[in-house]
This record gives C-alpha cells, structure tokens and sequence, in this order.
C-alpha cells in the first residue's frame, strides 16, 4: 500500500466536497428562516450550537473508529472490520439516547437561563424539541463517514452529501412555509426538516452499503451483540477523540469572548474573519482526515516511518496546492471577498489589516493539523490529547495577554491563530520524529 499525489487528492477531494455541502446545510437554514423572522433566525443560531456540540460528542467518538477501520484495512484483516462498525453502533445508539432524554435538561436550565428574551426563548426550545430526533439518524451516518473513510473509498460521500443538501432543501421549504398543503411550522419546520435530511442521509448510505459493498468481505451487519473487549479496544482509542471534538472549538468561545472586550467593531470583524477563515478550514480538514486514515492504513500494511512521513508531506503540499490559488484571490481582491458579508465601507476598510493576518495563518494551520491528525491516526490518541492541551493551554495565556492586558488591535490578536498553528506543528512533527509510535491497536 502506497499513497502518490493522486491517490491522497482521490480520498481528499470527495471530503472536501462533503464538508461544502454541509456547510451549504446551514447557509440554507439561515436564508429561510432570516424570511421567517429574526426571532427565529437567532433562536436557531444559539439552539444550533448547542445542537452541533453535541453531534461533536459523536463525530469525535466515530474518529475513533475511523481509525481502528483504518488500521485493519490496512492489515487486510477486513472481516474485522464489521464488528469494530456493530459496536460503535451500539454505542452510538446509547450516546443518542443519553443526549435525546438530556435535551430537555439542557433545554430547561441551560438555555433558559443564558437566554433573556422569552421570545427568543420559546424558539429555540421549539427547534431543539424536534431537532434531537435527528441525533439518532446522524450518530449513525457518522459511522458509515468513519468506514468509508476508513476504508479510503470517500466517493461516497460525496453522494450522500449531495443527497443531504437536496433532501434539507426540500423539506425546509416545505415545513418552514407550508408549501403542498403542509402547516407553516416556522422554526420548527427548520428542525423537522433538518431531522429527515439526516434520515435521508442515513437511508442512502445503508442502501448504498447494501447493494455496492461487499459485505461479506467486511462482516457488515452480521455481528448483533455488545461485545465488551471489542468495545474497550474501541473506547481507547475514542475517549480521547470525543474530548478532542469537545475542545477543539472552545478556544473560539475563548478567543470571541477576549475579543468582546475590545468593542462591537472588533467583535463585527472578528466574526467576518471566523466565517472565511471557516472555507479554508474546510480544505485543511479535508487532508488531515485523509492524513489519519493514511497513518493507520500504512501501519498496518507493516510500512516503515520514512514512508509515513513522506504520505504526510504530500498531504500537506496538497494543501497548499489547493489553498493557495484561493489565497491569493483573497488578497488581491479583498474588499469584494468582504463585501459578500457587509456593505458598510468603513467596516470593510477596517477588516483589512485583520484579513491579511487570517490568510497568512493558513500556512502554519495546514501543516499543522494534518500532522496533529497523523499523530491521532497512529492510534495514539492520548498523545494527540496532550498536543491539544499544551496548545490551548499556551493559546489561551497569549490571547489573554495580548487582549486583556494589552488590549491590541484585533488584527494584532488574530496572529492567536500563529500560535496555535504553530504549536500544534511544533509539538506533533517532534513527536512523529522523535517518539516511538509504531502501537499496535
């Protein structure tokens, strides 16, 4: 087994079109529902987060099993494959419900009380009622995401995403304004809507599964019982992953709430930032999830550390490949990119310095999280952990530093994006150099 340019860009390229795809998800969500009415447009925004972390709980456990799919594809032990997929089934299963029943929890005395306006209240109480059905259909198509990743045949997705996007398309415009002799439901229309585009998504991929994969070859659906010492080999790997998923968006709580301190124009800004930073990230993800499945599948093949490591590079000259072109667009004609977010000239003028910074932080983000992914994708995930909080650890005391105490500008204090990307590269390039990594799992 070896990975060239073209293979890397083959498993790539349909992540990448995936992640698009559920991005568009959210951009169509807020455009029927900024017709509806800003109650319900904020109301979803704030219930919608409190939704994705927990989808976050999930997709970080699924990392997990990616790479343990990862690991025996790449040993050509396939028929163990189906039973790493059953448990974390079962697990998943379990998780959804623990989530679905806490909602109302969560619900009640979370949201309740960081909430003032009761208008604003009782709507996201609406969405959130119904978008928790759609935790049982997600948590398991999060599952098919690991194995066909795993298995580097990422087509797929690129499938279904197309088939998410259409489904969320339709049935919000159905619900959300009562179109074919449907009730106008308004918000909860959204979360109705958003739930059976997840069961769609679902549908497909076991569909697929059935008619295109050989399941024989993999054992899929034929072991039906919980199986405590698979799932403990699982849940090694796991635990760390879905802690990863929980902090990994925290240092942008963090830093928003640094940055609240400096005014409403640098919070303007800095959220302009986040949103286009975001379509950069997306191609970053896109190679460092192909990166971790790569590490594992060529450990498991029994291929030596200088192979590993060459894999990674070229992950990484992708990357740069791909983002560059994009980049350079930006910085040529920055004024139209910011435009696409607010019409106000003064705010635009005053964003530039800030934009120049975010674009130059790409070149440290890309190496930097696809070796961090690499180093999860060896299967030692405890590891990546501790990268993880050393560099929020050393992210958080320069933001509050520089914003706290210094109060810098916001282009300033966006070069937290240096340092974060920085030390993730610093810390897994070190640890894929000079530890030893080779686990078995």
């Amino acid at each position: 087994m070896n990975f060239s340019y073209k293979q890397i860009w083959l498993i790539a390229y349909p992540i990448l079109i995936s992640l698009l795809m559920e991005h568009m998800i959210n951009v169509t969500d807020t455009a029927f529902l900024g017709h509806v009415g800003e109650v319900e447009l904020g109301a979803s925004a704030l219930a919608g987060v409190l939704y994705m972390a927990i989808y976050m709980l999930g997709f970080g456990f699924s990392i997990g099993v990616q790479i343990l799919i990862a690991r025996r594809n790449g040993e050509q032990k396939y028929g163990e494959i189906g039973g790493i997929f059953m448990q974390g089934a079962f697990f998943l299963l379990a998780l959804a419900t623990v989530m679905f029943f806490l909602c109302d929890y969560i619900t009640t005395h979370i949201l309740g009380r960081l909430i003032s306006s009761d208008q604003v209240y009782a709507a996201a109480a609406s969405y959130l009622e119904w978008r928790r059905y759609g935790l049982f259909f997600s948590f398991i198509a999060i599952l098919f995401r690991a194995f066909y990743i795993g298995i580097t045949e990422t087509r797929t997705l690129t499938l279904n995403s197309v088939v998410m996007v259409l489904s969320n398309v339709v049935f919000n415009y159905i619900l959300i304004f009562g179109k074919f002799g449907f009730p106008a439901l308004g918000i909860a229309g959204a979360a109705i809507g958003s739930s059976l585009a997840e069961l769609v998504s679902l549908l497909f991929y076991v569909v697929y599964t059935w008619l295109k994969v050989d399941k024989k070859k993999y054992a899929l659906f034929q072991r039906f019982a919980f199986r405590l010492s698979e799932f403990k080999r699982i849940w090694s790997i796991s635990c760390w992953t879905m802690l990863q998923s929980i902090l990994f968006p925290s240092q942008w709580f963090l830093f928003f709430i640094a940055i609240e301190h400096l005014g409403e124009r640098s919070l303007a800004i800095a959220n302009i930032m986040r949103s286009i930073n975001t379509c950069f990230f997306m191609v970053i993800f896109a190679f460092a999830d192909t990166a971790s499945s790569m590490v594992s599948n060529l450990m498991g093949s029994g291929k030596d550390k200088s192979e590993i490591r060459l894999a990674c590079s070229r992950a990484i000259k992708l990357a740069y490949l791909i983002g560059t072109p994009f980049l350079l667009l930006s910085v040529l004609f920055p004024s139209a990119v910011l435009q696409i977010y607010t019409n106000n000239e003064e705010l635009v003028q005053a964003a530039l310095p800030t934009t120049y910074v975010m674009l130059v932080g790409y070149f440290l983000s890309a190496p930097g999280l696809v070796l961090f992914n690499a180093v999860s994708g060896t299967g030692n995930t405890n590891q990546s952990m501790r990268i993880m909080l050393i560099t929020i650890a050393v992210y958080v005391v320069y933001v509050v530093v520089m914003v706290m105490y210094f109060k810098v500008d916001v282009a300033v204090a966006w070069t937290s994006e240096y340092i974060y990307g920085g030390m993730l590269l610093l810390l897994s390039y070190f640890y894929l150099k000079n530890r030893d990594w080779n686990k078995r799992i």
